[in-house]
């Protein structure tokens, strides 16, 4: 029995999302242009979709599982849970308006003509705002709209903002933040919900190594206490003495964002041969 796996076939999702199952040893010889591929090392095979295709087909059950962007779910209210949030392809929804144009809040959109490809979303958040504006559904390059003068404004994905600064726009209002989701069919048989389990279980390793770093670090033994106190790692580290009288070795883990200036304080403490590998998986 296979667990199907419906991802988006082109664009960032797809590779960060085909990285993603490569790093949890999920192999896969497939090419964009492949619609269903199975894998050769784990149970599952993968079915490649229009993203805002994803929801629909795991929400009927055509594949039992499939990673998609948040945008799209929400977009799209089908009927499957939430199993995981991945924690890429991170991006915001927003309304933009053009650049020369002073922006007076929200009500500035009163009676405005808004592109956009999320006209759920959008309709949902001016509801809420007290905002009557009509909504002009695009399917493409919606960025383009107001310069074309289609429309007063845009709804739309933002990742860095270059595509919105290269087409004289500006971001006024943030509506939602997203990422990619990995959602289940509801109705998922038990050998499948098993395979699924094993599958969270790399998935999970993969992102707990995520921006972490594997620390090894010759100490003087006069020091070891201090150094152990500064060292914010998983539970307590690992230390081994040396052939050298009055020193030992100090085997630990740092979060990447704290790295450097932890990596300072053991340096004044005397640590010396400091050695930083990366963190492949990692099983908690």
């Amino acid at each position: 029995m296979l667990l199907r796996i419906a991802v988006q076939a082109k664009g960032r999702l797809y590779d960060e999302t085909m990285s993603f199952l490569e790093e949890s040893d999920i192999k896969l010889s497939a090419t964009k242009r492949t619609l269903l591929v199975q894998s050769t090392n784990f149970p599952v095979e993968v079915l490649f979709l229009r993203d805002d295709d994803i929801p629909q087909t795991v929400a009927t059950g055509v594949a039992d599982i499939g990673i998609v962007g948040e945008n799209e779910f929400m977009e799209k209210g089908e009927d499957a849970e939430i199993i995981k949030r991945l924690g890429f392809s991170k991006c915001r929804l927003s309304l933009a308006m053009p650049k020369d144009i002073e922006y007076s809040g929200i009500q500035w959109f009163e009676g405005k003509k808004i592109a956009t490809s999320y006209p759920g979303i959008l309709s949902n958040f001016l509801k809420k705002q007290g905002v009557n504006a009509e909504v002009h559904v695009i399917t493409g390059s919606v960025e383009v709209s107001p310069g074309i003068g289609l429309a007063d404004a845009i709804f739309d994905i933002v990742s860095s903002g270059s595509t919105l600064v290269s087409n004289r726009l500006k971001e006024v209002e943030v509506v939602m933040k997203s990422e990619a989701l990995l959602i289940g069919n509801k109705n998922l048989c038990p050998e499948k919900q098993e395979i699924l389990r094993e599958l969270l279980f790399r998935m999970d390793a993969v992102r707990t190594a995520e921006d972490k770093k594997y620390v090894l670090m010759n100490v003087p033994e006069e020091k070891l206490k201090e150094i152990v106190a500064v060292l914010p790692g998983m539970k307590s580290p690992t230390v081994m003495p040396l052939a050298q009288k009055g020193w030992c070795s100090v085997h630990t883990v740092l979060d990447e964002q704290c790295f450097w200036e932890i990596i300072g304080k053991l340096k004044a403490l005397g640590a010396e041969g400091i050695l930083v590998l990366p963190i492949e998986k990692m099983i908690i």
